[in-house]
């Protein structure tokens, strides 16, 4: 523990104690503690800085997709959950790509196709600035998911190439993505994937073998994807995954063969377990995108309804995993995007 001198919200000088990097038992595991300040005031009160404290990111961000065309453009979710108007896109127009935070603060964007499948990656600073294509790593795929783990790490996994595959990338603190890591699960394609438990993340069904599927694969604190866990839920594709409430996640939306494009959600707890369906809010959609933001919350935005026609409106998801009504969207309406969390401000 050290202290520093900074200053409250109303300008008075104060005492900043920053905790160190410890590994302690939290949530009845042990993780890495996210550093906090305790402003210390003049009459000895203290208060916690939530944005600090909390494991999760305070914006998002909604990238690429596809309209009539492939597009580049990004939205920027604010910590209210408020989607800003298009911002010119940086970096290749594609679509069927993933985005995951990592570095505690930042986001990637990678992989994807243009017509033609690719593994370049961009990469999202902590002001949700969207970098130019990085050469890409790993064998070049399209409708992936990806998830940050570890606290501060990202994992691309699982899409199609000529067929669906079960492959895996790691991204480390810094943003560079490793080369393949052998499969491990049912290949599949057109999954969601989220971080949950504070360090860990969870890819949950999509569509292989001929069929679609509620399995789901665990994540370890180390990027190790373990064999499939018999799915709950209604089995679909095409769906959304973010994080919510500091440490579980949220399956949500997509296509099922038998009930058609669908609303419905499934909460996962901060052990990794998922539970049945939960009826569906708002309007039904699959190819859509999610991501966490306000620490503890997410989002769901854009995609695709039943009648194939793209949409821009997005469903907030609190804290406790209740998801809302629609909000009238803002920016393109698209499809096959993707999404993730980034700042810690």
């Amino acid at each position: 523990m050290r202290r520093i001198i900074g200053k409250d919200k109303k300008g008075r000088s104060v005492l900043i104690n920053v905790p160190s990097y410890d590994e302690i038992y939290v949530n009845n595991q042990f993780g890495l503690l996210t550093a906090y300040d305790i402003a210390i005031s003049s009459n000895g009160s203290g208060s916690a800085d939530a944005s600090a404290a909390a494991s999760g990111t305070q914006k998002a961000i909604f990238g690429y997709g596809y309209t009539i065309m492939t597009v580049s453009m990004t939205n920027l979710v604010s910590n209210t959950g408020v989607v800003a108007t298009d911002t010119t896109g940086v970096g290749t127009a594609r679509y069927s790509l993933a985005a995951a935070g990592y570095g505690s603060d930042k986001a990637i964007f990678g992989y994807g196709t243009t017509g033609t499948v690719v593994s370049m990656t961009n990469l999202v600073s902590n002001t949700g600035v969207v970098a130019t294509d990085t050469v890409g790593v790993g064998t070049a795929r399209r409708l992936l998911a990806a998830a940050g783990y570890g606290s501060d790490k990202a994992i691309f996994g699982y899409g199609y190439v000529a067929a669906s595959v079960s492959m895996t990338n790691l991204v480390s603190n810094t943003g560079v993505v490793a080369t393949d890591t052998t499969g491990v699960g049912t290949a599949r394609q057109q999954l969601a994937a989220a971080g949950y438990g504070s360090d860990k993340a969870i890819f949950g069904y999509g569509y292989g073998s001929g069929a679609e599927t509620s399995i789901t694969n665990l994540v370890s604190n180390t990027g190790v994807v373990a064999t499939d866990t018999v799915g709950v839920g209604t089995a679909r594709y095409s769906l959304a995954a973010a994080g919510y409430g500091s440490d579980k996640a949220i399956f949500g939306y997509g296509n099922s063969d038998i009930s058609g494009v669908v609303s419905i959600t499934n909460l996962v707890s901060n052990t990794g377990v998922v539970t049945n369906n939960v009826s569906g809010v708002g309007t039904p959609r699959r190819d859509l995108a999610a991501a966490g933001y306000g620490i503890d919350k997410a989002i769901f935005g854009y995609g695709s309804n039943s009648s194939f026609a793209v949409v821009s409106m997005t469903n907030l998801v609190s804290n406790t995993g209740v998801v809302a009504t629609d909000t009238t969207g803002v920016g393109t309406a698209r499809q096959q995007l993707a999404a993730a969390g980034y700042s810690l401000s």
